[in-house]
């Protein structure tokens, strides 16, 4: 009887504990990071962008500073912007800011995170390791997950419509 009943709320504990995984979501204090993913590259693609939204549910602003990862040889934080109707890219050396109470969207043709020096390409379905390093929160690992080539925001199963 005991161990039936250890079985039942084993098989119910897990699923509640697995539950941040298949969201997808990562936090640090009161930084809440929803949805990383990028896009699979082809094998001889030397770069690659990541995307996610970040929450403050702070009171002050917080500041991305900088990401690394061991899939790329260097991590920056870009911003897109049109310039003479020809659309540039550029690194955010200082990061971004994320105001309190607020979100701030990195997709693609605007802010996000730029994978430079790939040392593999990113394979559909696969997930990328990375650490995001924020001004006061500090330091958090998140996993990127890869969708399809000219994907616009994440395919994954349960993230239809977000």
């Amino acid at each position: 009887m005991k161990f039936k009943r250890a079985s039942l709320l084993a098989g119910l504990v897990v699923p509640v504990l697995a539950t941040p995984v298949l969201a997808h979501n990562f936090t640090i204090g009161k930084i809440a990071i929803g949805h990383p993913w990028t896009r699979e590259t082809a094998a001889t693609q030397s770069v690659g962008g990541g995307f996610l939204n970040i929450r403050n549910n702070g009171k002050t602003a917080d500041r991305l500073v900088s990401a690394s990862s061991p899939f790329a040889a260097e991590v920056q934080i870009h911003t897109m912007s049109m310039d003479g109707g020809v659309m540039k890219m550029r690194q955010l050396k200082d990061g971004i800011t994320i105001p309190a109470g607020q979100t701030v969207e990195l997709k693609p043709g605007g802010l996000h995170i730029m994978f430079i020096g790939l040392k593999q390409p990113f394979k559909k379905g696969g997930q990328i390791p990375a650490m995001l390093k924020f001004q006061k929160a500090g330091s958090v690992k998140v996993s990127f997950a890869v969708q399809p080539v000219g994907s616009a925001a994440p395919m994954e199963a349960g993230h239809a419509g977000h």
